[in-house]
């Protein structure tokens, strides 16, 4: 099943085309990977999905709904998350307050004055099992403003997890972690789709995390797909290997 679909998606800035006529077929727990150089349009693209950019031209459909233009909290709401290269965390908060907070966003009466105080229950009941998943249930109380880098990262995709979405876009998780670290991360992120039901999209810059975890992966160049396979058929695709993982391919 298809879960997201773009169709000649097109974001221009000026006489810069930054996504340039992309058609991409995301399915339904499919792990998918969306590599490129630095100015690909990669993070543009996500920006588009998930509403913080409008496009140029193109639509953009999620479970066969054209979303095209949707504002972000509409496109949450539908089933639609993302992580952004840059952590972006609640820092006066601790661990467990910022993950219940994005709980609350799914509360009918998240905008109302006056609730009853037991209201919160299941929001924090979310937030200390995603705390568990993600593996800081021992940093609850900490402020995320103490974390280390990779538990920052580690908690944004807590707060992803927290709004129960069907999909998650997830801008270079691992940016900034080591080699044991990224790979601990991968295979966190692997299982929490996996016991969820989530479909992941990953940007992602490390190759070998790439060709290890993904089902499909989609390469972008100057805002164009060059291509879109498996890890074995773009490891082999020449197209891909002179415009970005080199003449001799990945190791």
């Amino acid at each position: 099943m298809t879960l997201l679909e773009t169709s000649g998606l097109t974001r221009q800035f000026g006489k810069l085309v930054a996504v340039d006529d992309v058609d991409l077929l995301i399915g339904e727990r499919d792990i998918h990977a969306v590599i490129g150089p630095n100015g690909a349009g990669k993070s543009t693209l996500f920006n588009l999905v998930t509403g913080l950019l409008a496009p140029t031209r193109g639509t953009i459909r999620f479970k066969g709904e054209d979303i095209t233009g949707l504002k972000p909290h509409q496109i949450v709401h539908r089933g639609i998350s993302r992580s952004f290269q840059i952590a972006d965390l609640f820092e006066g908060l601790t661990v467990e307050e910022n993950v219940r907070v994005a709980a609350q966003s799914l509360d009918e009466h998240r905008d109302s004055l006056v609730r009853r105080a037991d209201s919160l229950e299941e929001p924090r009941r979310r937030a200390r099992e995603i705390l568990e998943d993600i593996g800081l249930a021992d940093l609850a109380g900490t402020r995320a403003d103490a974390l280390s880098h990779g538990d920052r990262r580690k908690l944004e995709i807590g707060l992803t997890v927290a709004t129960d979405p069907e999909l998650f876009l997830l801008d270079e998780p691992t940016a900034g972690m080591g080699k044991e670290e990224s790979i601990q991360t991968v295979r966190m992120i692997r299982r929490v789709a996996d016991e969820r039901g989530i479909t992941p999209v990953l940007i992602e810059h490390d190759l070998e995390i790439v060709m290890g975890i993904s089902d499909t992966i989609t390469v972008l160049n100057e805002g164009s797909v060059l291509a879109t396979g498996t890890p074995d058929e773009i490891r082999g695709d020449e197209a891909v290997q002179r415009a970005y993982l080199g003449t001799g391919g990945p190791a």
